[in-house]
């Protein structure tokens, strides 16, 4: 039997009954990776040798009743601006090429000691600075649903690596969008928690106001699982909470009262794919049919932070690049996107960055006001299914707007706010690309993020669900890679 592309919470419980050897899974990984990886180019440093001591370690543990839980002996990918000690971490990045960290990042280190096999580093945009994974010093990540298309980014890598089962699942981090994009153009789940839940200490930063890590799975609840593990205060990073941290698992079947969900008014359907907006619009009949009640929610100040969000971000980005020395005295070493990004921010006056705090409360306040009346907001994750490779402009609502702008778009808000968002599939378009619906939430609320996500997940998997849908597209993995 291949057990690649199984869910964690479907492997766990046979490693822990020991129906299933960690090496044999791990083996099976690398299988894949090794057969598919040359074509997709999902990984940048793959830690075989690594991974296989690790694994027979895990598999020693189990068989001596030292079961760690549901982590324990599964193959977990990192995204390659996640410091790892003693491997390399590229960040994408020429600057970085030969750089190995002498500790690991603190989601590395609680991943070890929830007996997480470590397989591999993914392919990023270069220092995490975009959406496409098409990186100019390592080369492009394809998309398994479509080759000549992009997963999205940053964490394209991790999306495909998690999409082909060369890997249970991978951590990657969400500035702009970084996780939720590959997890809706590639079919999986993504999640962003809330600014302070999860740790950034020994993550390449791109925006130190606006980063996340988080995790991209196969499930909803496999989200729940890692989320579980990468959670918590870490008193080496001063921007994490000294919160709680529930257990996300148990809180998926609790039975919940009547859902009230969120519809926003502006900004996030005003210029849509048809297609995308279909798809969108079926989730929420499928919903309304479980008992759901929608309200529609006002957010008029969304499109007034564009501005404010991007100048915060290109501000920051270029504070660390200068700071760490790398712009402009290692120049040649960037590539020509990524000069100028930085050189857009060296723009951006200190009066227009502190206004973009202003704003962001203002935001904030008006989120908070919404969830008031509603438990979540839903919204697509992307305006369009992934686009070609070789695309730079796309034409959405008879508006031409960048590839860049439109996946980032309906994303930012939730990095902006630091509210947790996630994205979890929703259909597919007539060309067979995934779709992705987005469920934003209250600030450190993520068991409600998730348990609505599952609930629509659990409907989805029926063969028909209460809409009277059909919804085979639940099921459905790339063709080739089964």
């Amino acid at each position: 039997m291949d057990f690649a592309l199984l869910s964690i919470s479907e492997l766990a419980p046979l490693i822990r009954k020991r129906k299933l050897s960690p090496v044999e899974l791990v083996e099976t990984a690398l299988t894949r990776i090794e057969r598919w990886n040359p074509r997709l180019n999902a990984f940048l440093t793959v830690t075989a040798e690594e991974a296989r001591s690790a694994a027979a370690a895990a598999e020693k543990e189990v068989r001596r009743g030292r079961y760690r839980g549901p982590l324990h002996g599964i193959p977990i990918s990192l995204k390659d601006n996640i410091w790892t000690r003693g491997v390399r971490t590229t960040a994408g990045s020429k600057i970085l090429a030969d750089f190995v960290p002498e500790e690991d990042a603190y989601v590395v280190t609680r991943l070890r000691r929830a007996g997480a096999v470590l397989i591999g580093k993914t392919n990023l945009h270069e220092f995490a600075y975009g959406v496409t994974t098409n990186n100019a010093h390592y080369g492009p990540t394809r998309n398994p649903w479509d080759t000549e298309r992009i997963p999205g980014g940053s964490s394209g890598g991790s999306a495909v690596a998690v999409a082909t089962g060369m890997c249970a699942a991978s951590v990657g981090s969400d500035t702009g969008g970084s996780i939720r994009i590959p997890a809706a153009l590639c079919g999986l789940v993504g999640l962003k928690p809330t600014f302070g839940r999860v740790s950034c200490r020994g993550v390449v930063p791109l925006s130190k106001s606006l980063d996340h890590v988080g995790p991209i799975t196969r499930c909803v609840a496999d989200a729940a699982l890692l989320l579980r593990v990468l959670a918590g205060f870490d008193a080496r990073d001063a921007n994490t909470a000294r919160v709680p941290v529930p257990d996300y698992v148990s809180s998926l079947k609790r039975k919940a009262h009547k859902l009230r969900l969120g519809w926003p008014r502006e900004y996030f359907f005003e210029r849509l794919d048809e297609e995308v907006r279909r798809a969108i619009e079926a989730a929420r009949e499928s919903l309304e049919a479980l008992g759901a009640v929608f309200e529609e929610v006002s957010l008029p100040l969304l499109n007034q932070s564009v501005e404010p969000s991007t100048n915060m971000a290109f501000a920051e980005a270029t504070h660390f690049h200068r700071s760490a020395d790398y712009y402009p005295a290692r120049k040649d070493d960037y590539s020509e996107e990524l000069i100028e990004r930085l050189e857009a921010g060296a723009k951006v006056s200190a009066v227009d960055y502190l206004h973009s705090f202003e704003v962001q409360k203002q935001v904030r306040t008006e989120f908070e006001a919404a969830f008031e009346r509603v438990d979540v907001i839903l919204a697509p994750t992307t305006p369009v299914a992934a686009p070609r490779i070789d695309e730079r402009k796309l034409r959405i609502g008879g508006e031409e707007e960048t590839v860049r702008s439109a996946l980032i778009r309906l994303n930012r808000p939730a990095n902006f706010t630091g509210l947790p968002a996630i994205s979890l599939p929703c259909g597919f378009t007539r060309q067979g690309l995934p779709i992705g619906l987005q469920i934003i939430g209250r600030a450190f609320d993520e068991a409600r993020v998730l348990q609505v996500a599952y609930t629509y997940e659990q409907a989805a998997l029926l063969d028909r669900p209460p809409s009277g849908r059909s919804t085979p597209w639940r099921l459905r993995r790339p063709p080739g890679y089964e």
